[in-house]
């Protein structure tokens, strides 16, 4: 639905007749808006997609571009505040109270800052009256109610400046650089939202205070109610919490913003020691169009035919036996301040960067100069219009969330949002009178020669050696200068499939009417599970698995076996190489990939109902006519050994990789990626390996879930599943021993030069696996992470996001891992992991408290129940019950498992499984730490 969501599809909305091109969309009439005598604007739509769920947004027409020179940073210091004090939650309470009643916080509650809005999220269970009068209790505090307490304001300084600590690295310094460029030194450079230091240690609460009484005043506000809700009673309650909001009065103009246009050319080249690859990015600023009227949605509908058509034309080049770059590509997108700009952007080889950028530059010439052709049109707008029509199809399973975001762009940016069904008829009648002149002419308008500015990003390492404005601005012109031959579409017209199929039949069904599951057995062997669904009207998933996978083959071969599946599939499949495929695909509603694992292989994929047929070919296709390109295969290495070059230049790559080696007992599978391993790809083992993987299609398990009918699928099962080979081989995946090492472990990794640290503690061992201990195991988890937010975050100010993971594994061996995870201050990192193990002591001397465990409950509950009705959760689950072995009805006990945790059910787990004889700690310290000690 709508323009956001369109642009999964690469599109847009639609646009009606020349002589209606003025007219005015309106808002949905689905949609309840009004606008109080305050100037408060609420949206209200019922919606049950999911069903007992309602999802509120105060969205605030105020961001960091309204701060004063005292303020800069108190815009999103304040959405902080909103969380730490308000009328009828003081202190922590708002927290508290959404935990208890099922609302994750950071998951579930969260908001964001931006340049020109704060937007504040909150999703409720709505079939509790009181919980819903208390979100928009909630609502109402965040609009104007907090208390700004001087205490809480002192508390929450070290969070947000560990926030801020955690974005710092590579990609901000060198940001600090090119942004006034980019920005044209407009007001946007100078006011990013997360602030400066010298502000947030230091400023009092008047400053806040002014910014919050200036700017969340109801004539920039509107809150957004989508969900299971009456709509009439919602507006009611609205009018009553909101009706008495007054604004200020001596009100603030609440200027508009823009980076202005000055038509100059500009150039910048930043570099950074930490800096991985050397980028280049030509962006040609333009005004952004609205998108309000007709016209303005047939000027959308062919920026989207443009970017579809572009991207592909790049991919294409991508995909090449040897590509010229590492990444490149092309296109319109929105930028800020009002403008949008065409983008040219390339990662290069390194020592390679004229080349990768004429690359870019050359297509972006041959599009200027020729255009696009008419078979690229039509395949785009087919593509166009079965995304469409998919969206309508679904129009009464649209998630709410979709919506929420739609009349949150309606109120902030005035886009037009009139709703899929009349969109979809907006778009079928003007489809057809776009031509190529229509989107050839979107080339000439992007692609000028004003307003352009040049960026280079590179290592530090490689400064001495990369060009000047003049010379980036010559290779332009040299290709310019080209005698370049208009672009080929070449398309094939085989068949996908070399040889048709000889299909089987199916020899046995069974049902479990408690899972509404069908079982099928084939003649091959392969077993079928088919779920029909109602939870969308047009989408069937699936995924095939066999057991083996690379744990069948030697260390030696292992990279080889590892990277099969993605490097045939990037050969294309049957009569098709990949760039027909693509094309062969374009316009179809389909997605299949094989898949080599540890223990398994398979393939994983998705369809319409539709496109079903097309969606089975491919996977016979993946099983019985794989390809082998030699000139693809070097392609795919020489730009893998490219993109690794200077990984060991980011901090975060090298702890990520000592992470996984020492949790790995340093296994060659488990450790990170290198030229080395790279060299042992072998292209003729990889295929050997993918095909000795696919040879037994009788050791496969099926599971198709969505909208299925089950009377037409068999067909399609019998003829292509069914015609599978079977060599009744029946291979088991080896239990290869790989885990963490017992004991106790320290590890601290020193690089980067910010003042950051990274801490994981990890506890592991073996496991008694059964649904009872996995239960206990994640009300452990949730238990510790609560008093981890509460005290390393509330009390002590040492963290942002404190978090917790836990793993549980049946195969190979029963094992566990449980996971703390953070960032912080170098000089916190003894001090927070005491706090963190003294909790951790805490949990196994005392158990959690009984409304932590409540908590947990109320939170497992409220996200589990919506899970139930999606395709995804269903398949993501027989497949994980089929691959353990284990009863497929096990999800009908599960909410009597999380009822029947105790407190002291936690305390056992945590004496257990958290008592430190196999633990692992691993740091990453900035280099200039002085106490190495740790080491």
């Amino acid at each position: 639905m709508k323009i956001k969501l369109l642009f999964i599809y690469g599109l847009v909305a639609g646009a009606v007749s020349t002589s209606q091109a003025q007219t005015v969309l309106p808002l949905d009439p689905a949609v309840r808006t009004g606008k109080l005598a305050n100037g408060f604007t609420y949206y209200i739509r019922h919606n049950e997609e999911p069903k007992n769920r309602v999802i509120m947004y105060l969205v605030n027409k105020a961001g960091s571009v309204l701060e004063d020179e005292d303020q800069r940073g108190l815009a999103h210091f304040m959405e902080h505040m909103s969380f730490n004090g308000t009328k009828h939650f003081p202190h922590n309470e708002l927290v508290d109270y959404l935990q208890k009643a099922g609302v994750r916080f950071g998951a579930d509650i969260n908001a964001y800052t931006s340049f020109d809005e704060t937007v504040y999220e909150l999703p409720i269970p709505s079939d509790k009256p009181e919980l819903l009068k208390g979100g928009l209790e909630i609502m109402r505090d965040w609009a104007h109610e907090a208390l700004l307490d001087p205490g809480e304001i002192d508390k929450e300084r070290g969070v947000v400046l560990e926030e801020k600590r955690l974005g710092k690295g590579a990609g901000e310094r060198m940001q600090r650089q090119y942004w006034p460029v980019i920005l044209n030194n407009s007001r946007y450079t100078v006011r990013i939202p997360i602030g400066l230091d010298t502000v947030l240690d230091n400023f009092k609460r008047p400053t806040i205070a002014r910014f919050y009484n200036d700017w969340y005043r109801p004539d920039l506000q509107a809150i957004i109610v989508v969900g299971d809700i009456n709509v009439d009673q919602i507006e009611a309650a609205i009018k009553q919490q909101f009706a008495d909001l007054k604004n200020p009065a001596r009100e603030r103009v609440r200027t508009k913003y823009t980076v202005p246009l000055t038509g100059k050319n500009q150039f910048i080249a930043v570099t950074d020691k930490e800096m991985t690859s050397t980028e280049a990015e030509v962006m040609i600023k333009h005004k952004a169009p609205e998108l309000k009227t007709t016209a303005d949605y047939r000027g959308a509908i062919m920026q989207g035919l443009f970017d579809q058509m572009l991207n592909e034309r790049y991919a294409e080049l991508q995909r090449k036996a040897d590509p010229p770059f590492i990444n490149g590509g092309a296109g319109i997108s929105g930028f800020i301040g009002g403008l949008d700009a065409y983008d040219a952007t390339v990662t290069a080889k390194p020592g390679e960067l004229e080349n990768g950028l004429k690359a870019v530059w050359r297509e972006t010439e041959r599009l200027k100069r020729y255009g696009f052709t008419a078979t690229e049109l039509e395949r785009a707008k087919t593509a166009y219009l079965n995304g469409m029509e998919s969206e309508l199809k679904e129009k009464n399973k649209t998630n709410s969330g979709s919506y929420v975001k739609e009349y949150q762009a309606y109120f902030l940016k005035g886009e037009a949002s009139p709703g899929i069904e009349k969109e979809y008829q907006l778009t079928k009648d003007d489809m057809p009178g776009i031509t190529l002149t229509d989107v050839n002419s979107l080339a000439k308008t992007y692609i000028t020669n004003t307003n352009r500015d040049i960026l280079i990003l590179a290592p530090e390492k490689d400064k001495s050696s990369l060009p000047d404005a003049a010379k980036v601005n010559s290779w332009l012109k040299a290709v310019e200068a080209e005698s370049l031959s208009p672009y080929n579409d070449e398309v094939s017209s085989q068949a996908l499939l070399s040889t048709m199929p000889t299909p089987g039949k199916i020899k046995s069904e069974e049902q479990n009417k408690e899972l509404n599951i069908t079982t099928i057995t084939l003649s091959n062997g392969i077993k079928v599970l088919l779920k029909p669904t109602d939870f969308k009207n047009d989408q069937i998933i699936f995924s095939g698995f066999a057991p083996g996978g690379t744990s069948l083959y030697s260390d030696a071969d292992y990279q080889s076996a590892a990277n099969a599946a993605g490097i045939i599939a990037a050969n294309g499949v049957g009569n098709y190489n990949t760039g027909e495929l693509s094309k062969y695909l374009e316009g179809k509603e389909l997605s299949v990939s094989p898949f080599i694992n540890d223990r398994f292989e398979g393939v994983n994929g998705g369809s319409t109902p539709k496109d079903l047929e097309t969606a089975l070919q491919m996977v016979y296709a993946y099983f019985t006519e794989p390809r082998k390109d030699t000139a693809i295969f070097k392609g795919i290495i020489a730009r893998s050994m490219a993109s690794l070059a200077n990984r060991a230049s980011d901090p975060s790559s090298v702890f990520s990789d000592t992470v996984n080696a020492v949790l790995g007992n340093h296994n060659i599978r488990r450790t990170g990626p290198s030229l080395q391993k790279l060299k042992q790809i072998n292209l003729d083992k990889a295929y050997q390996v993918y095909k000795e993987r696919f040879a037994d299609a009788g050791n496969f398990t099926f599971t198709f879930v969505g909208s299925i009918d089950t009377n037409t699928i068999k067909p399609l099962l019998e003829k292509y599943l069914g015609a599978l080979l079977s060599t009744g081989q029946h291979e088991k995946a080896k239990d290869l021993g790989i885990h963490p090492p017992a004991g106790r472990i320290e590890k601290t990794v020193y690089k980067g030069s910010e003042p950051k640290a990274t801490v994981y503690l990890v506890y592991t061992g073996k496991y008694d696996y059964s649904p009872e201990n996995n239960v206990q195991m994640d009300a452990m988890k949730e238990a510790l992470e609560i008093r981890l937010l509460q005290r390393l975050r509330e009390d002590e100010s040492g963290v942002y996001s404190p978090g917790v993971q836990e793993n549980t594994a049946l195969q190979p061996q029963q094992r566990y891992s449980f996971l703390i995870h953070f960032g912080c201050a170098p000089q916190n990192v003894e001090k927070l992991i005491a706090s963190t193990l003294d909790e951790i002591n805490k949990l196994k001397a005392d158990g959690p408290p009984q409304e932590n465990i409540d908590k947990w409950r109320a939170e497992d509950k409220t996200s589990f129940e919506p899970q139930l009705k999606t395709n995804s959760f269903w398949l993501s689950y027989l497949n994980g019950q089929l691959q353990n072995g284990e009863d497929l009805n096990q999800v009908n006990q599960y909410n009597s498992l999380l009822d029947n945790v105790k407190p002291g059910d936690v305390k056992t787990m945590a004496g257990k499984y958290l008592s430190g004889d196999n633990y692992i700690r691993l740091v990453l310290m900035p280099e200039n730490t002085v106490s190495k000690t740790a080491q």
